[in-house]
């Protein structure tokens, strides 16, 4: 079956291949869609379902995506939705990295808790619609471990780990992250909809 992932981010789609190895994943922009999608919302929810159905709506086909991001406790769940964009427009990994511990600067471990959220969207042409939001909860280094994964990852850490979640191996990561629980509950779905 094929599902049209409605994103241009490699790290997602890297992650959605090797959790959903059964299906035809094919990327909006693979399938000629290379707009920036205007993500409105106030939830991770909203925006997933934002995107997914303007993606289905143009292609006429089985389309999913997802919102997903980073809330901060002591900072009242700031970056939330917009973890993405936290640094302006343009910013890499390691500028929103610098920007969120620039804000957490001093800030004793034990207040730093963070969880990652992820919504995920299935849109159907007929209208259909499915949300699957799933955390991990950790907390925030004052630096930087591991070279792996994307985004947070490196400041993202994981108690039962010992260590952050770009420190160990990406099946490892995929075993506990918000995104793979999330297309667990979606993989669920679409097995039992068969």
């Amino acid at each position: 079956m094929k599902l049209i992932l409605a994103t241009s981010n490699k790290g997602k789609l890297k992650e959605v291949r090797e959790i959903l190895p059964e299906y035809d994943i094919v990327t909006m922009s693979e399938a000629g869609i290379h707009d920036e999608i205007e993500e409105n919302g106030t939830t991770f929810e909203e925006n997933a379902y934002i995107k997914a159905k303007y993606v289905c709506d143009r292609l006429g086909e089985v389309t999913i995506a997802d919102d997903s991001g980073l809330e901060v406790d002591f900072l009242d769940g700031a970056p939330g939705i917009y973890s993405a964009r936290f640094a302006g427009e343009g910013a890499t990994d390691k500028d929103r990295n610098a920007k969120l511990l620039s804000m957490l600067e001093g800030v004793p471990f034990d207040k730093r808790t963070a969880r990652y959220v992820c919504s995920i969207a299935i849109v159907y042409p007929s209208g259909e619609k499915h949300i699957f939001t799933k955390t991990c909860e950790g907390y925030i280094l004052e630096k930087e471990i591991g070279g792996g994964g994307f985004g947070y990852d490196p400041l993202f850490y994981f108690p039962e780990f010992k260590t952050t979640l770009a420190n160990v191996p990406l099946d490892t990561k995929n075993t506990v992250s918000h995104r793979s629980k999330a297309l667990g509950e979606l993989k669920k779905f679409l097995a039992d909809k068969r």
